[in-house]
């Protein structure tokens, strides 16, 4: 997308730009660290003060607080291309993927192996990590050039000693994007299960949840899912999830929570046997008016839209002799280009005091990501005001 090139028209024609305020601020291209806030989701959180205020009794839990858990879940699966009824809202990311971490034994029967890749979000890591101490063996495939996790070592790292595959589906670190359905099949052929990050992919590629038998989805609604923090979310194929008794529990995993029964937990059916605690329920409230838009937008033009901006980024970086850490291959790539550059850290802050807003990471470079409410236009924009920095 050189400097003059006409702008391609866009497979979206509503971008929803007026949905969120920030825009009129800046070109947001941060979206795979931090979506922006929709306007909604200030009357989303009033209405939630309100019905607070104005309690009679315990009215909230009746009303609105009980069933919104489930309205955030189901919307969600949506995305996730997952049945109604498979997803649990969390605390966040490292909760989800404690509280699978606590449906295992590793301490008994010959699967103790735990499969992980060198280019996860440290979270998988430190989670899996944790669970040596009792009984885990955990093997991290390593990523040979930092960027990119091949498929053959991760295949044959999987046998009947294992017990669950963990990998992030898109890397936060350079975007490389792992074909889930060879791993899925490989696993499921010597009895293990698999565990998918999709916090860098949910919102911005199509993911088909229910067709790849994929056993668990993990991510939050922080990114591109403009629905700020505190709200993470943990899918679990229906037909594995009614065997499944997570150690690390609470009141709202409960069979009848209202009924305050002392002793062992009585799991409820479905994705609420996830649960822990009292749910977050202002996070809730705030993540709302995001996936609404998101279920709007439809994540086919999103994916596309995705596919054909990362495309472009990468043919003005090459063009001008820039190093791209990102695949460049369409179906190995997120919704995500990391470029190499001097200083980058330096350079984040000149392209902010450019109202440009990306970020950066150590050993990979910029992060620029474009969402569906970006325009072609603020896109080269970005990247004339980069060039000149870098000029």
């Amino acid at each position: 997308m050189p400097s003059g090139t006409s702008v391609a028209e866009a497979p979206i024609r509503d971008r929803r730009r007026d949905e969120f305020p920030a825009l009129a601020r800046g070109i947001h291209l941060l979206s795979h660290s931090l979506g922006p806030v929709p306007r909604a989701a200030h009357e989303s959180v009033r209405t939630y003060l309100e019905r607070w205020e104005n309690q009679i009794a315990e009215e909230p839990w009746s009303t609105s607080w009980w069933d919104l858990p489930t309205e955030v879940g189901d919307r969600i699966a949506r995305i996730l291309g997952a049945p109604p009824g498979s997803v649990q809202v969390q605390p966040n990311t490292s909760v989800a993927l404690s509280v699978v971490a606590s449906c295992f034994d590793f301490a008994s029967g010959s699967r103790r192996k735990v499969v992980t890749g060198g280019l996860d979000f440290p979270t998988t890591g430190y989670i899996w990590e944790a669970q040596r101490s009792l009984g885990a063996d955990v093997t991290v495939i390593p990523s040979q050039d930092g960027l990119t996790l091949p498929l053959e070592p991760i295949l044959g790292a999987i046998d009947e000693r294992t017990a669950m595959v963990a990998l992030s589906h898109v890397s936060y670190r350079s975007s490389h994007r792992l074909d889930p359905r060879p791993i899925i099949e490989r696993a499921h052929e010597v009895g293990a299960l698999v565990l998918l990050d999709v916090y860098q992919s949910a919102g911005i590629l199509e993911i088909d949840a229910a067709g790849w038998e994929v056993d668990f989805l993990v991510g939050g609604t922080i990114k591109w899912l403009c629905g700020g923090p505190a709200c993470g979310y943990l899918y679990v194929r229906p037909d594995l999830a009614r065997g499944l008794q997570p150690r690390l529990t609470g009141w709202f995993a409960h069979a009848d929570p209202f009924e305050f029964e002392s002793g062992a937990t009585r799991y409820a059916a479905g994705a609420r046997r996830f649960a822990q605690g009292t749910p977050p329920i202002p996070a809730l409230a705030v993540c709302l008016p995001g996936l609404a838009i998101l279920s709007e937008a439809g994540l086919p033009a999103i994916a596309a839209e995705s596919r054909r901006r990362t495309r472009r980024i990468i043919e003005f970086a090459l063009e001008r002799g820039w190093r791209v850490n990102s695949p460049l291959r369409d179906e190995a790539r997120g919704g995500c280009v990391m470029i190499g550059v001097p200083q980058p850290g330096a350079t984040v802050e000149r392209l902010r005091a450019r109202r440009v807003l990306c970020d950066w990471r150590p050993g990979v470079g910029l992060r620029l990501s474009a969402h569906f409410f970006n325009s072609d236009e603020e896109i080269l924009e970005a990247l004339e005001i980069l060039a000149g920095i870098l000029a």
